[in-house]
């Protein structure tokens, strides 16, 4: 018997194996057909007007609070680190599958751009921290990597880095990737983020706390490289690394409809359910605060940089979550006043402090005293994040935008482009105003000033979804991702934007990213 979404009891009994329930399924199927609120832009945020800058005079209290609450056993680093490596590989893989024999063959393609980037991987080769493992790699197959390259000899190389017989470099997750070498040694993405914790987020006694998500394919993985990395890296770096995995949860999973709007179902019958995007990682982040994190570090798994060059990030990172910890004790401090003395005096701090430190102007309760505290107290007592932010050139991702809410009131978000109305003018306008970006680099303050975690499900604008187009098995469908880890996942946190230089953000999303120069050891470290 269908039931009021039109599945029957073994349809249930499929979406229960994955933690979901009737009423779920319901808000999904509701979402996934009926069309998806725009966010609505006031305006860009711009330096003195949602984001701040950080001056010298400021620097050592905010260094000295991080080394404070460092010391203490208060940070811990977060990084999501299920992506894949194989959108690295596009070009490669490309001109791999085209047949490409010879460096001759790829020169004779002008204005091809996947030969362009083969022919410069092909250049710098030996800059690749995986060089040594390919050449080995080509030994065992009875050929030489020099004589490949003098040769030109595309096919060989191409073959075994990326075949399944060599080193699949493609099919493994993108942190278990060899990034930057160094005198006999290299370093996986995975391995950086371990020696940049340490120096972010160590207590004075050495112990370093991290928690990484992955995918359950390739955990054993992870924790075989954590297996063989650990006691150098705690050697060197006089560290107790602490390491914690969790994948994403079933519970987050999304329910898929076809074209027409009807649930999607495979060549068996079955329903089709799809993992809910990063936003799902709310949910953990939410179990790390129920055991006990408290500032977090958040960090995708690719931005990392060569160690001559990791100075200038962990100022700044230092530097973010100084400021999270200076903000919060401020209102921490007010709301424990009014907890003792809920009278005019500290509702007028507390409002003074809302508006100077969050941009969050406390509407008129007409006197109403109890009222006044109950709102101060609403906006006060939430989860904190501070983010930063980069100036705009070109840059893709989200930035910070002053957002119009239902009620009239502004607050301050990281927007996406899909979350943007482009058919309107006015809404491209704003957009086009935009002279920061974020580059997913933030601080988070999950505990209360009564040190209880915060739930972190409560403060997720549900409705920020995104609505892709995707397939599965050559039939179209429509999947539904939850709302952006640090969009709508984060849309109810108090926030503060930080601007930071541009030498603390060194994504890899293609092969040759990692010949950028902060990925490359300097020529002092040679």
């Amino acid at each position: 018997m269908a039931t009021s979404t039109g599945l029957d009891a073994q349809d249930l009994a499929q979406a229960a194996d994955h933690g979901l329930g009737e009423d779920e399924i319901s808000r999904q199927l509701a979402l996934l057909l009926a069309p998806r609120p725009s966010i609505l832009l006031d305006r860009p945020c711009t330096i003195g007007d949602g984001v701040r800058r950080i001056g010298e005079a400021d620097m050592p209290e905010l260094l000295a609070a991080q080394a404070e609450a460092a010391a203490a056993g208060r940070a811990t680093c977060f990084i999501p680190a299920s992506g894949a490596a194989s959108r690295m590989f596009k070009s490669l893989l490309t001109v791999h599958g085209r047949g490409a024999t010879t460096r001759a063959s790829l020169a004779g393609a002008p204005g091809d751009a996947d030969a362009a980037v083969v022919l410069g991987f092909f250049d710098r080769v030996r800059d690749f921290a995986f060089a040594g493992d390919l050449a080995s790699a080509l030994s065992d197959r009875g050929t030489n990597l020099t004589a490949c390259l003098e040769r030109g000899e595309v096919s060989p190389v191409l073959d075994t880095l990326l075949g399944e017989d060599g080193l699949a470099l493609p099919d493994k997750p993108k942190g278990l990737l060899p990034f930057h070498r160094y005198p006999g040694e290299s370093r996986t993405a995975f391995d950086e983020h371990l020696v940049e914790a340490f120096d972010v987020a160590a207590t004075s006694s050495g112990a370093t706390r991290l928690h990484f998500t992955v995918s359950a394919a390739h955990q054993s993985g992870f924790e075989a490289r954590l297996a063989a990395s650990r006691t150098s890296l705690e050697t060197s770096l006089r560290a107790r690394l602490e390491v914690g995995f969790s994948t994403q949860q079933p519970a987050t999973d999304t329910i898929a409809v076809d074209p027409s709007g009807r649930p999607f179902r495979d060549d068996r019958g079955a329903l089709l359910f799809r993992p809910g995007g990063h936003g799902s990682l709310v949910a953990n982040l939410a179990d790390l605060a129920r055991d006990g994190a408290d500032l977090i570090f958040v960090k995708n798994i690719d931005n990392v940089v060569h160690n001559d060059w990791r100075p200038e990030v962990v100022h700044w990172r230092r530097l973010l979550a100084g400021r999270l910890v200076v903000v919060q004790e401020r209102l921490f401090a007010a709301l424990r006043r009014l907890d003792r003395d809920p009278d005019e005096t500290a509702v007028a701090q507390a409002t003074a402090l809302l508006r100077e430190e969050l941009a969050i102007d406390v509407p008129d309760t007409g006197g109403d005293l109890a009222r006044a505290v109950a709102t101060i107290r609403r906006h006060l007592d939430r989860p904190i994040r501070v983010c930063a932010v980069l100036r705009a050139e070109g840059d893709p991702g989200g930035g910070p935008f002053w957002v119009r809410e239902a009620d009239g009131s502004t607050s301050l978000q990281i927007v996406e482009t899909a979350q943007i109305d482009q058919t309107s003018a006015t809404q491209r306008a704003v957009q086009a105003r935009a002279t920061h970006f974020s580059p997913a680099d933030m601080v988070l303050g999950v505990r209360s000033y009564r040190s209880k975690p915060f739930d972190l499900r409560r403060h997720v604008d549900a409705s920020a979804v995104f609505i892709a187009e995707k397939s599965s098995g050559g039939r179209a469908l429509r999947a539904l991702e939850h709302p952006g880890l640090w969009n709508g996942g984060m849309a109810d946190w108090n926030t503060l934007f930080v601007e930071v230089p541009p030498s603390i953000f060194h994504p890899v999303k293609a092969l040759t990213d990692l010949l950028n120069p902060a990925h490359q050891p300097t020529a002092e470290s040679h």
